[in-house]
């Protein structure tokens, strides 16, 4: 979960926490990350905070964004 008494900011925990869990195998390459409501509800933070999260991961490498299709979780590099 995140921690709102934190001095990381929130989208960059919830990066965090995303990230972990494709480290760790439970969201797989390919695989659609969770919808922005899905991840307000599970984390109990606003849209914006989950949009910016995504867009870390983007920047990281680690999701790709498909116009009108989702965000998936990228390829791992060989």
């Amino acid at each position: 979960m995140v921690d709102e008494m934190s001095p990381v900011a929130l989208y960059i925990q919830l990066a965090d926490l995303l990230a972990k869990q494709i480290e760790e195998g439970k969201l797989k390459p390919r695989q659609p990350l969770p919808s922005e409501s899905t991840l307000q509800q599970e984390y109990g933070v606003a849209r914006g905070t989950v949009r910016a999260a995504v867009r870390l991961l983007r920047e990281r490498g680690l999701v790709v964004t498909l116009p009108a299709r989702g965000t998936y979780v990228a390829e791992k590099a060989p």
